[in-house]
């Protein structure tokens, strides 16, 4: 069996450690009770998740000791990031008798973690949390850094607080259950890391990419990698106000493709928007020159050998035009006092913080896209 791997993000007094490998759900009791002792829980997950993995979690907290006093079922799906189910929770967690030191486990993929970890920043006024994140997605961008929050009809992730988890159990495992598309929709994420500054990573990607999705000890490097990336911008740059927003990389075009669809998961998830607008941003990039045309057309080919969309017409159904998509794109949260930011870049693994970009090159751009 594949041994776990312990990757840390060195926040101070507020550090925490990311374990990866097979198994951890069963051995979460003892985890967990040695970072938090004496914590009681309440658990958080989604319909699909918790038919594969709450048992195990559930038994596996409480062989080491950690009393589950609640568990929450919600709905499967984006649409769950809302003011509704993160009342829901609250309302669990209360009920529950939790106190501060307790703790909130968000058992599933980003959607649950971002709402979950919302709950418990705000919760009196701020509990303790533990991210298992069951899809890859998670596993490499969403469970790490601290990100929380639920979308607004105006906009995604526009409501949220920074607050960090005491500890993910990333279980390599628990992928194996996962549909194709979600695994390669997550995947797209984990190439994102290469594609911002580390070169070689996409290119091993490019060699390996089969491996990581059959499993085993590729799979397991290869999270390893994203979060030892992620970590250390995190480390750098905790609240998002300078480097961290590289990790933004794909996703100005890819939230705005998502409003568009209006969060509809049978046409777009979010791996796939960022799949998308990756592409788009080495192509812009080519466009105003700053990159070749030959990074756009291998970053493309290497998403599309994996299954993943990679142009605004691979999305099912009908699209608003470009000016609507503009709109979208200022909604963002990256757009700082009217200015438009988006991550472009020199070429692979050389993206960086473009601002003021033109918003007249934005709609050209978008308009000669969705033709």
């Amino acid at each position: 069996m594949s041994k776990t791997v312990t990757v840390e993000v060195g926040l101070g007094a507020r550090a925490y450690d990311i374990l990866i490998g097979p198994g951890l759900l069963a051995g979460a009791g003892e985890t967990v009770s040695a970072r938090l002792p004496g914590a009681r829980v309440a658990i958080v997950t989604d319909g699909n998740v918790a038919a594969s993995h709450l048992e195990t979690l559930k038994s596996g907290l409480e062989r080491g000791g950690v009393t589950v006093a609640a568990a929450v079922t919600l709905p499967a799906g984006e649409k769950t990031k809302s003011f509704e189910h993160l009342q829901e929770v609250v309302d669990a967690v209360l009920g529950a008798r939790l106190e501060r030191r307790d703790a909130v486990v968000a058992l599933g993929g980003g959607v649950i973690g971002d709402l979950t970890g919302f709950a418990a920043g705000i919760v009196r006024r701020g509990m303790d949390f533990v991210q298992v994140p069951t899809s890859l997605l998670a596993q490499v961008d969403s469970s790490v850094g601290g990100k929380t929050g639920i979308n607004s009809a105006r906009g995604k992730n526009l409501i949220g607080v920074f607050h960090q988890p005491k500890l993910v159990l990333a279980d390599s495992g628990v992928l194996d259950t996962l549909p194709i598309r979600e695994f390669r929709a997550g995947y797209a994420e984990l190439a994102k890391y290469g594609l911002i500054d580390r070169p070689a990573f996409f290119a091993w990607l490019e060699k390996n990419w089969q491996e990581v999705f059959e499993g085993g000890d590729a799979r397991i490097e290869a999270i390893a990698e994203a979060c030892r990336a992620k970590a250390d911008v995190v480390a750098r740059d905790e609240f998002e106000t300078g480097d961290r927003a590289l990790l933004n990389l794909g996703h100005t075009f890819g939230h705005a493709l998502e409003a568009a669809t209006a969060y509809d998961g049978t046409r777009l998830v979010h791996g796939e928007g960022v799949s998308i607008g990756m592409v788009l941003a080495h192509r812009f990039s080519a466009r105003l020159n700053l990159a070749s045309p030959d990074d756009a057309a291998r970053v493309e080919a290497h998403l599309k050998a994996v299954g993943l969309p990679t142009s605004v017409a691979d999305i099912p159904g009908e699209l608003p035009g470009p000016e609507k998509l503009f709109d979208y794109i200022t909604q963002d949260k990256k757009v700082s006092r009217g200015a438009l930011t988006f991550i472009l870049t020199r070429g692979i693994g050389r993206s960086f913080i473009a601002k003021d970009v033109p918003a007249s090159e934005v709609v050209a751009f978008l308009r000669d896209s969705l033709e």
